[in-house]
């Protein structure tokens, strides 16, 4: 990148997430140069007219007026989760670190609680691959109104009931506790929930799952980390909005 690309690509990285600031340090990390080109470049925009302000202290760093920052999107939380999905599967791809510049702004753009619901809703969403393998061909998630109900329960925090058939086609009825929407491993997408059953964490195969119904019941909280599968010789990767 040459220094007028990087001069523009600055100011629209400030402006996505303004009112927040960036520090020196992960701006370098992230146009790949040092701390001290970055500095000469704020210090050329600011001479330049752009309102760009340094903000003190250990979690500080450069902020640009709040006046340029982008208007409010109509993006819900679940469909910026549903871009940053689409990303995380694409791989290598041309443009492709343009495509997650592009959904930081939407993000940083959507108005406050709206992008903080979103950023704990991509948390709950993760790919698993094995160490150097591409991703696989994904199949399909299963019943329609299954998945969406899994999506509401975790949108909403809401307890869910499945009819849910095992390996050999058993078929029991349990209410479960939504954590994590895991996809990847051998192309299908599992639901890691707390189940109310076993009185344990337990991952279901959506395409094994009958029926769900979202509860009017919330769930309790759990910490995410609860949630962790153990998956061999496997890596997970969250969904980032940021």
């Amino acid at each position: 990148m040459n220094r007028t690309d990087r001069l523009y690509a600055l100011v629209e990285d400030l402006r996505a997430i303004a009112p927040r600031c960036r520090s020196a340090r992960a701006l370098a990390e992230r146009f790949e140069v040092s701390v001290r080109t970055i500095e000469r470049d704020i210090t050329a925009l600011q001479e330049s007219g752009v309102p760009i302000y340094a903000e003190p202290g250990r979690k500080g760093g450069y902020a640009i007026d709040k006046k340029m920052s982008l208007p409010p999107l109509n993006f819900s939380p679940a469909e910026a989760v549903a871009i940053a999905v689409a990303l995380s599967q694409a791989g290598e791809q041309p443009f492709g670190r343009h495509a997650h510049s592009a959904l930081r702004k939407v993000v940083s753009a959507m108005p406050g609680p709206e992008g903080e619901l979103a950023r704990e809703l991509a948390r709950r969403v993760q790919l698993v691959r094995r160490p150097g393998e591409d991703g696989e061909e994904s199949r399909p998630l299963g019943a329609e109104h299954v998945s969406r109900a899994i999506e509401e329960a975790l949108l909403r925090r809401r307890v869910l009931r499945l009819d849910y058939a095992d390996a050999k086609g058993a078929l029991t009825s349990r209410d479960v506790e939504p954590g994590v929407f895991l996809g990847g491993r051998g192309g299908f997408w599992y639901l890691v929930a707390w189940c109310r059953l076993r009185d344990d964490v337990r991952v279901f195969r959506l395409d094994r799952i009958a029926a769900a119904t979202v509860t009017a019941e919330r769930c309790p909280d759990r910490p995410l980390e609860g949630f962790a599968t153990d998956v061999p010789e496997m890596i997970v990767h969250g969904t980032l909005l940021d």
